[in-house]
């Protein structure tokens, strides 16, 4: 089992930066792929990105490459989005999960067990 916590959310302005941390606990983090999500107010729940175990192919929501990355450090058990050139649209509460299909960058919520609380940006325009 993985219990997962999100921090590093916070209010930014417009063309700013802000970098998601989602701390893992477990020995078996390195056994995951890992995903970020992210939910609007009145929408669903959507992929941002994934990094499987390795490191190896990391997979983007078509509107974040270029602006979002996603990495991993699997001796520390995190997880980081490191988010630029943010757009109000990006608001939402932001969610990082673990999904046990070690080389997967699955964008469907579905192949994912383990989810964080959430953090919440807002990016005011």
């Amino acid at each position: 089992q993985v219990q997962l916590v999100e921090s590093g959310g916070g209010l930014v302005q417009a063309g700013g930066s802000l970098r998601l941390s989602c701390a893992a606990s477990g020995r078996t983090f390195s056994s995951y792929s890992m995903g970020w999500f992210r939910q609007a107010p009145g929408k669903e729940r959507e992929f941002v990105a994934a990094i499987p175990s390795n490191s190896g192919f990391t997979s983007y929501a078509d509107s974040m490459k270029g602006r979002f990355t996603i990495s991993r450090d699997n001796a520390k058990n995190t997880v980081y989005l490191q988010m630029n050139s943010l757009k109000a649209e990006d608001t939402g509460v932001y969610f990082c999960a673990a999904n046990p299909n070690r080389y997967s960058s699955d964008h469907s919520p579905t192949y994912y067990n383990y989810w964080g609380q959430g953090t919440q940006v807002t990016v005011s325009s």
